[in-house]
């Protein structure tokens, strides 16, 4: 029998795990019996799960609407453009009112956010019990996916390398610390500008070639982050803008060609939650490589965090620079050759 669920019923399903990991991640109650690493251990656990089955589902939901060239960038960017929203009331938040107010206030928009999204989104296909028991593995079969992701997971690891090191190379490299959450907020706003600008380019020119254009920018505006010098304000504040704008195809453009692989499978285009299952651990994996990557080499190199040295600096450009820009590479090359250019 074929019981139908949707993807509401998983959303639904991630808001327990949410809120009470999310509480409880603000508010330790610690004692002999459960130690603080412990409490933080099991708190994480619950937001990342809840996060990840919302995630999932949340992104399967949008690529379950639409698989046409224009709707798909339009759809990606709208949807990546509150997140980026979100990720700057969540910075703001604290500063405003105080960390002790983020729980509430997290608890409360989150569940006015899933009313809106469950009473007023367009509905995308149902999803039936049998097709849940579909091995997640699946998309692994499909060559265009299997070039997608490795496209995918190239650059994201080139762009998750410089996110790691971002307060090294500001501090220690450019000696503007005072001036990283600047950076930042030009970073993400110039992220949220470009969305519509890539989405009209996806929609002329298709993801895959304003996917290719987007990396150059990136790549050109990381080759001119190595040659500047501490003090360079002013050339670093122009980086962050190239790159942010860069970072919005990033956000937008992968996801919706991962609809339109999954439309061009045919007969699998119903499997939109095991395609985003994969895609979601490979993002998480990006991070973590990214991490194991980068720092281990920092070390290596003679990179000592504080110091302001040659050697120290040398280091970071190799690390933060010239390294990203190798994976960046890499994943033009993967993204020229792949089978995706007449999705």
């Amino acid at each position: 029998k074929k019981t139908k669920l949707g993807y509401a019923y998983f959303i639904l399903l991630s808001l327990p795990f949410l809120l009470i990991g999310f509480i409880a991640l603000f508010h330790p109650q610690v004692s002999y019996k459960t130690p603080l690493a412990i409490w933080f251990f099991v708190s994480l656990a619950l937001v990342y799960f809840g996060f990840s089955l919302a995630s999932i589902a949340h992104n399967s939901w949008g690529a379950s609407l639409t698989w046409q060239r224009g709707e798909r960038a339009r759809l990606t960017a709208t949807r990546e453009g509150c997140a980026l929203l979100g990720v700057i009331l969540a910075a703001a938040i604290p500063t405003l009112f105080g960390l002790a107010w983020l729980s509430v206030l997290f608890s409360v928009s989150l569940l006015v956010c899933a009313y809106v999204l469950l009473r007023y989104s367009p509905k995308g296909r149902h999803i039936t019990s049998s097709e849940t028991t579909t091995s997640v593995f699946t998309p692994l079969g499909n060559r265009q996916f299997l070039s997608l992701l490795s496209v995918f997971a190239a650059n994201g690891i080139a762009a998750a390398i410089p996110a790691s090191l971002f307060l090294f190379f500001v501090s220690d490299r450019l000696q503007l610390a005072s001036y990283a959450g600047l950076f930042l907020v030009l970073y993400f706003l110039a992220a949220a500008c470009g969305l519509p600008l890539w989405a009209k380019l996806a929609l002329k020119f298709g993801e895959a070639q304003a996917w290719l254009a987007a990396m150059a920018l990136a790549l050109l505006a990381f080759i001119w982050a190595a040659n500047l010098v501490p003090g360079s304000l002013i050339g670093f504040g122009f980086v962050c803008i190239a790159s942010g704008v860069a970072l919005g195809a990033d956000l937008a453009l992968p996801p919706a060609l991962l609809a339109a692989v999954i439309g061009a499978a045919g007969h699998d285009g119903h499997r939109e939650a095991s395609y985003f299952g994969i895609w979601s651990w490979t993002t998480k994996m990006n991070l973590a490589l990214a991490a194991g990557i980068s720092l281990p080499l920092l070390e290596y190199l003679g990179y000592t965090p504080g110091q302001s040295t040659t050697s120290s600096s040398s280091a970071l450009v190799i690390a933060y620079v010239w390294l990203p820009c190798l994976l960046k590479c890499l994943a033009m090359f993967l993204l020229w050759r792949a089978p995706l250019k007449n999705l």
